[in-house]
C-alpha cells in the first residue's frame, strides 16, 4: 500500500492512526428539553436523562451517549473508559442544535454597590454606576474560583522581576455579560476608568462590576464562573473515550501547571476529541498528557495517543492544548485563535499548543491566529520524530516566535509546507537605543532586544525546515542559539544548534534576517529571499559574526548554490485565508550595475524551478513535485491570482 506522503514522519515511517470503526452495545439519550426527561429514566429516546453527568455515571465500554441540544450547567465526570479502539465510550452531540456545557451559572439578583471610594469619570460630571452580587454558597460548594488566584502551586520558573504579576494574582473567576467577558481589575476604583470591568472583594464572596455605558444588569444575561472544568474525569487513566460535537465554555481553572483543561483527558490515553469547541477558558483549553511533572510515571503507562480533530479552540487565557510526555499525538484541522489573553507568558506554559517530550506526533492542517504574547506552537524539551506540516501560523500579537522548538537534541523534527505570516515580536520599544547618524550601519548585529521569529530553535539539533513560506517576521524567519549549559546529567536538555537544514523555503520581508545560524555547521539550499533587509543571512560563530547577502552566503559558506533573490509583493488575508503575489509597486534603489550582479527577480512568475533537494515531496496543497520544485509552498506562482490557503479538511 502506497504511503500517504503528508503522513510520513522524519524517520521515514508513516504516522498510522490507531482509530477504527467502533460498535456500541448501549445508547443513552440526554435531553432536558423533553417533557419526560429525568435522571431516574432508562435513558431511551422516549425517556431520556436530564443531565450528562447521570449518563457519565452509567456509561461503560461500548456505550454511546447521545446529547441533545441545550445548555448544561454541570461538570461531566466520566466514571469509566473504553476497552480498546473497537469498544470505546462515545459522548456525541445529537445534531439537533448546539450542546454547550458551561462552567458558569446565570445570576439575576443585583444591588447598587455602596461603601467604597471611587472617583468621577474623567471629563464628565456623572458618577459611574457599579453593581454588586453576593455569591450563592450553594453554587460554589467545593470550589470557588473567586477565592483563588490564577497562579497554581508550581511557580518556580516565573521571573518575577521581568513581568507584571497582576494577571498571576488575579482571581480565577470570570464574569460574562451576554456571553462577553468583563475585564478584571485589581482595585475597586479602577472600575471608574474601565467600563465593562469587575472587582472581587478580598474574601471572594462578593463581585462588584460595571457594565458598558453604565447599563443595568437586569437588562442583560450575567454569568459567573463557578466550576473549574466542563468535561473531566476525576479518576485518572480513563482511556478510549470519544467526545464529539460538544462546546465547553467558561471553565475557571488556574494557570498551568498542573495542566487542567476545560476538556480534560485526566492522564488517560487514546482519546478522540472531535468537532468540539472550547470557548473562554480561564487558562487551559484541552489537556492530553500526564498533567504535571510531579506525578510518577508508572511502569508501562501510556501517555498521549490522543486525536484532536476539527475543533475550534478560542479565547483561552494561557494554553489552548497542553500535554506533558504525550506521545504519538495527532492534532489536525483545528482552528486555534485568541490564545494568551491572560498575558502570563513568563510562566512558560503559554501557547496555542504546548507539548513536552512529544515523540512521533503529527501536527497538520491547523490554523493558529491572533495568539497574544505566546507561541502558536511550542515543543518544549525532548521532542523527537515530530512533523509540523500544512499549518497556517498567522498574526502573532506581541509574539516572540510562532513555533518554538526547545532543547530537542537526539532525533529529527520536521517543519514543512507551512505558512507563517505577521509575527510582531515581543519587546520593549523603549529599550531600543536610537542610533545617531550612520553609526547603526556599522554594527553586525541588530539590537538583541528585538525578536519576532517564524521558527526559533533553542538548544535544538537536527531540525529540518522545508517548503515553508515565511512572511513579515519582525525579527528572523529562522533564528537559533545553542544552550549547551543545559546538558545536565539527568535530563540532557542542551543542544548545539547544529544540523539544521533549511531547504526550498520562501522568505519575505523579514525585518532583521531571513536566517540566523548560530554556527556554520548547518545547511541551506534552494531558498528564495524576497524584499529582505541588508545582512539578511547570518552566521554568528565562529567570531566575528557575519551578516551576508546571497552572493557572499554562497561564496564563503557554500549555502544556497541554487538560491534566488526577488523583489515582489505578497498579501495574505488572515480572515479569508488567501494569499496573492504581484509585482512590487516600488523597486529598490541600486548603485550602477548592482542589480544585474545580484540577479534580483522582480516578478514572482519569473522564479526558476530548481533541482529538487527537498526533505519531503509535495507542496502546501499536498501535490507531488516530481523532479522539479519551486521555492516556497507552491508548485507555481501566478501574479494577482488569489490562492486559497485554508488547509483544513472538513469531512469528520
Amino acid at each position: 500500500m502506497k504511503k500517504d506522503i503528508m503522513s510520513v514522519l522524519p524517520d521515514g515511517s508513516e504516522f498510522v492512526s490507531w482509530e477504527m470503526p467502533c460498535s456500541y452495545d448501549t445508547v443513552i439519550h440526554v435531553n432536558p428539553a423533553h417533557k419526560m426527561s429525568a435522571d431516574n429514566n432508562d435513558g431511551s429516546s422516549e425517556a431520556p436523562l436530564k443531565t450528562i453527568s447521570e449518563a457519565a455515571r452509567r456509561a461503560v465500554a461500548g456505550t454511546k451517549v447521545v446529547i441533545h441540544q441545550g445548555t448544561y450547567r454541570e461538570c461531566v465526570r466520566p466514571q469509566a473508559g473504553g476497552e480498546g479502539p473497537e469498544k470505546m465510550v462515545l459522548y456525541e452531540a445529537a445534531g439537533d442544535g448546539d450542546v454547550v456545557i458551561k462552567a458558569s451559572e446565570e445570576v439575576t439578583e443585583f444591588e447598587k454597590s455602596t461603601g467604597w471610594i471611587m472617583g468621577e469619570i474623567e471629563g464628565e460630571e456623572k458618577t459611574p454606576i457599579i453593581w454588586c452580587h453576593h455569591l450563592n454558597p450553594e453554587q460554589f460548594k467545593g470550589y470557588n474560583p473567586f477565592c483563588a488566584v490564577n497562579i497554581l502551586h508550581d511557580r518556580l520558573f516565573i521571573e518575577y522581576d521581568k513581568t507584571d504579576m497582576t494577571p498571576y494574582l488575579n482571581r480565577r473567576g470570570m464574569v460574562f455579560c451576554d456571553g462577553k467577558p468583563l475585564v478584571q481589575v485589581a482595585l475597586y476604583r479602577q472600575m471608574t476608568e474601565q467600563p465593562g470591568s469587575y472587582w472581587v472583594e478580598a474574601n471572594g464572596q462578593t463581585i462588584h462590576f460595571r457594565l458598558e455605558n453604565d447599563e443595568d444588569p437586569r437588562m442583560h444575561t450575567i454569568e459567573l464562573t463557578c466550576r473549574e472544568q466542563c468535561f473531566a474525569p476525576e479518576i485518572p487513566f480513563l482511556s478510549y473515550i470519544h467526545v464529539k460535537g460538544i462546546t465547553c465554555a467558561h471553565a475557571a481553572m488556574g494557570a498551568p501547571v498542573p495542566q487542567r483543561g476545560a476538556l480534560s483527558c485526566m492522564r488517560g490515553h487514546h482519546w478522540i476529541i472531535e468537532n468540539c469547541t472550547i470557548d473562554w477558558s480561564n487558562a487551559v483549553g484541552i489537556d492530553i498528557g500526564n498533567e504535571c511533572w510531579h506525578h510518577d510515571i508508572l511502569p508501562d503507562q501510556q501517555i498521549g495517543y490522543t486525536i484532536i480533530r476539527g475543533c475550534h479552540i478560542k479565547d483561552v487565557g494561557v494554553c489552548g492544548i497542553a500535554g506533558l510526555f504525550a506521545e504519538h499525538v495527532l492534532i489536525e484541522d483545528n482552528l486555534i485563535e485568541g490564545t494568551g489573553w491572560q498575558k502570563m507568558e513568563l510562566s512558560w506554559e503559554a501557547a496555542g499548543i504546548k507539548l513536552h517530550n512529544s515523540v512521533g506526533s503529527l501536527f497538520r492542517r491547523n490554523i493558529f491566529k491572533r495568539t497574544y504574547r505566546a507561541d502558536h506552537l511550542w515543543l518544549d524539551c525532548g521532542n523527537e520524530n515530530n512533523r509540523i506540516t500544512q499549518n497556517l501560523f498567522l498574526d502573532g500579537i506581541e509574539q516572540r516566535e510562532a513555533v518554538f522548538i526547545e532543547c530537542s537534541r537526539d532525533e529529527t523534527n520536521l517543519i514543512d509546507n507551512n505558512i507563517f505570516w505577521n509575527i510582531e515580536g515581543r519587546f520593549d520599544q523603549e529599550k531600543i537605543p536610537k542610533e545617531p547618524g550612520s553609526s547603526g550601519w556599522y554594527k553586525l548585529r541588530e539590537h538583541d532586544v528585538v525578536n519576532g521569529y517564524g521558527v526559533y530553535g533553542e538548544g535544538t539539533d537536527h531540525l529540518y525546515l522545508s517548503n515553508n513560506f515565511f512572511g513579515k517576521c519582525r525579527g528572523s524567519g529562522y533564528f537559533a542559539k545553542p544552550v549547551s549549559f543545559r546538558m545536565e546529567q539527568d535530563m540532557m536538555r542542551g543542544g548545539t544548534g547544529r544540523d539544521t537544514r533549511i531547504f526550498n523555503n520562501f522568505f519575505y520581508e523579514c525585518g532583521q534576517s531571513a536566517i540566523t545560524f548560530p554556527t556554520q555547521h548547518n545547511e541551506a539550499e534552494n531558498n528564495c529571499y524576497a524584499n529582505q533587509p541588508s545582512g539578511y543571512l547570518r552566521v554568528m560563530y565562529p567570531e566575528p559574526e557575519v551578516c551576508l547577502d546571497l552572493k557572499t552566503w554562497k561564496e564563503f559558506y557554500g549555502f544556497d548554490q541554487n538560491g534566488q533573490t526577488a523583489w515582489v509583493s505578497v498579501k495574505v488575508d488572515t480572515e479569508a485565508y488567501t494569499i496573492t503575489f504581484d509585482e512590487a509597486a516600488k523597486k529598490p534603489v541600486f548603485f550602477r550595475g548592482q542589480e544585474k550582479r545580484i540577479n534580483l527577480i522582480d516578478n514572482a512568475e519569473k522564479l526558476k524551478p530548481v533541482s529538487t533537494n527537498t526533505l519531503t515531496a509535495g507542496d502546501f496543497f499536498g501535490e507531488a513535485r516530481g523532479e522539479q520544485s519551486f521555492p516556497g509552498p507552491f508548485t507555481s506562482i501566478e501574479n494577482k491570482k488569489v490562492y486559497s490557503i485554508d488547509p483544513r479538511k472538513k469531512i469528520y
